[in-house]
């Protein structure tokens, strides 16, 4: 018996059906899609000032740490390897010789250690929306690009605090600060897959990271590594950056011709390996996360 106002006959899905998308990861360069970054820059803009905005919140002092930051390591690393232990600064003030590469370090540092954490720290949004994974590396690397500015600035003005003048060669600049994006990148998009495999990964970062500075020349000139390795020492790309921005912003001593070539074919390989690994591992973040 039917209830009056209704009716028996058969419910009719009138709708279309949506359609049903298979997304898959790349496997190759010619699957790579930049269109498709391109596409979502409006979300990488958001992710990058989300970033910047994180940072900061609740802290006491805000973006002033970006400049006590590597102030503060600056003067510990002026007493004791300048004034205490007297390791040579090519003939520049010790505090221009340490900012000068504080700089660039602590981006690429930073970033790196971005870029790593990002995938795992934006595991829902990942299991809930499709959008390029490729754009959560580049926003922590982009967003790092805020406090380098604001560094970068002070160191400008120590330098010419200094009586230093930067010539033809602060003309470099734009490609150093090239180099150390594209390391930290390259380095990450590694990092970042196999963080989302193995947490053990967030645990040796710390160390890592030290290794890493006291194998670039922060501390101390390269020209104390013997000659003939000089070559096997810029294998790591950071010792063309620092290198790169000492001469380029005082114009004292000889470029890092060999120092930039060896860190430029180093910083290719690793990006274009990481940027491979890292579409490969896309399809299966997901579930991993």
């Amino acid at each position: 018996m039917a209830f009056l106002g209704t009716s028996t006959a058969p419910l009719e899905h009138s709708a279309v059906p949506s359609p049903l998308f298979h997304i898959a990861p790349q496997r190759g360069w010619l699957e790579l899609r930049p269109r498709e970054l391109w596409d979502y820059r409006e979300l990488l803009y958001f992710f990058v000032w989300r970033d910047v905005k994180i940072r900061y919140k609740q802290t006491f002092i805000g973006v002033a740490w970006v400049v006590l930051q590597p102030l503060m390591t600056m003067a510990v690393f002026t007493l004791f390897f300048g004034h205490l232990a007297r390791l040579p600064s090519q003939g520049l003030p010790y505090p221009v010789f340490y900012f000068a590469a504080l700089v660039p370090w602590t981006y690429f540092s930073t970033a790196l250690l971005g870029a790593t954490s990002i995938v795992v720290e934006n595991q829902r949004v990942i299991t809930k929306v499709y959008f390029p994974r490729l754009i959560l590396p580049i926003s922590a690397v982009l967003s790092g690009l805020v406090d380098f500015s604001i560094g970068f600035l002070i160191l400008v003005g120590v330098t010419l605090a200094y009586g230093l003048r930067p010539g033809f060669a602060a003309l470099y600049l734009p490609f150093l600060l090239l180099l150390a994006l594209a390391t930290a990148l390259g380095v990450g998009l590694w990092l970042s897959a196999l963080n989302a495999l193995y947490r053990d990964v967030r645990y040796v970062m710390p160390f890592l990271m030290q290794f890493w500075m006291f194998a670039s020349p922060v501390a101390y000139p390269a020209s104390l590594v013997p000659q003939r390795w000089r070559w096997l020492y810029g294998l790591n790309p950071m010792t063309g950056v620092i290198e790169g921005f000492r001469w380029a912003l005082t114009g004292q001593g000889s470029p890092p011709g060999v120092l930039l070539l060896a860190s430029s074919a180093v910083v290719l390989l690793v990006l274009a390996g990481g940027l491979l690994f890292f579409q490969r591992m896309e399809g299966t973040v997901a579930d991993l996360v």
